[in-house]
């Protein structure tokens, strides 16, 4: 007791907040609403059944799991559910739903709950589960499909907008405000650049997500692009706009499991995220590298908290004496 008043001893964290997981979970779903309805009028009502196959079996492997592993349910966070959404929004529209519910299982089963659950995966269960697929169905995570094909009677495959800019092929590249509203080729979620940036800046509104990492990354592709492209503006408007960047940058790079705490290992992390992702762009194989470059990331950001860890207040690096030299000689 001190005047009269009751200290309390408790562990950390000391700050507390009104936000809980449930809270902060659903102005992610809610963010990617806009995205979400733009992909259904690109490339229509199959993207619901997609969104839906991966939502749904996202939730049931985490029910399921939790109840094998014997611990507490967490379906109602709603971590499973952005999960799913995230996952769908990085595959192709015409992806067999079999495959879609694989892809959910393995992240939330292999990549999220046999690390402990939420908070412990080592990696973005959703980027992890797309490279996963990616590598098993390579075919039919590459069967994009053309814009606005829906309203046909026959689906019309296309090519994604980066694929056709670092080839030779005659295709004709989609204008710059068809990028803009996702009036092309692409992953489901990744297409309307419009949608993704005003999800981006709703979650910063909402401080759920802090502008360091998207801005580090974003930032650091315009540059390395910029200069690759021989300050080419149109060349980097693509590359801004084209594959999964802007998902990855406000979606994906920020997920608090798998990012940085501290405020210059944030800004480190997405820098290196924007590195990989021109090189895998500019030297590699794929014309895309968001997920790669995210997951790749995610393993070295223990060895980035550390390097970047601040100086404990008041201390001074211990000099060796040159007796001390000579023993340890």
């Amino acid at each position: 007791m001190v005047n009269g008043k009751k200290l309390v001893v408790s562990a950390s964290p000391h700050l507390r907040t009104k936000d809980t997981t449930t809270k902060i979970m659903l102005d992610v779903i809610i963010a990617l609403l806009p995205a979400l309805g733009a992909s259904t009028a690109i490339f229509g009502p199959r993207v619901l059944a997609v969104t839906a196959t991966t939502v749904i079996s996202a939730v049931l492997s985490e029910y399921v799991a939790r109840k094998v592993m014997k611990r507490h349910n967490t379906i109602k966070d709603l971590s499973a559910v952005v999960t799913g959404l995230i996952l769908a929004f990085n595959l192709p529209v015409s992806i067999p739903l079999w495959m879609a519910a694989i892809g959910s299982f393995f992240a939330i089963v292999v990549v999220k709950q046999f690390f402990g659950g939420i908070g412990q995966n080592f990696a973005n269960p959703a980027i992890a589960a797309r490279i996963f697929l990616l590598i098993s169905f390579g075919q039919a995570m590459g069967n994009w499909t053309a814009p606005l094909a829906w309203k046909n009677a026959e689906a019309v495959s296309s090519a994604t907008p980066l694929a056709i800019l670092g080839s030779e092929s005659a295709e004709a590249m989609p204008s710059l405000f068809n990028m803009l509203i996702g009036v092309r080729g692409g992953s489901l979620g990744e297409t309307c650049s419009i949608a993704l940036v005003l999800g981006g800046i709703y979650l910063i509104a909402r401080k759920v997500i802090s502008p360091k990492i998207p801005v580090a990354y974003i930032g650091t592709v315009a540059v390395v692009m910029l200069i690759a492209g021989k300050f080419d503006l149109e060349f980097l408007a693509y590359q801004l706009m084209g594959g999964g960047l802007l998902l990855g940058a406000f979606f994906m790079a920020t997920d608090y499991s798998t990012s940085p705490i501290k405020s210059n290992a944030k800004i480190v992390f997405g820098i290196g995220c924007g590195l990989i992702t021109c090189v895998i762009r500019l030297f590699g194989s794929l014309p895309e590298g968001v997920s790669f470059a995210i997951l790749i990331m995610n393993l070295l950001v223990p060895h980035i908290e550390t390097i970047m860890a601040p100086k404990p207040f008041g201390t001074v690096k211990e000099k060796k004496s040159k007796a001390k030299e000579g023993e340890a000689k």
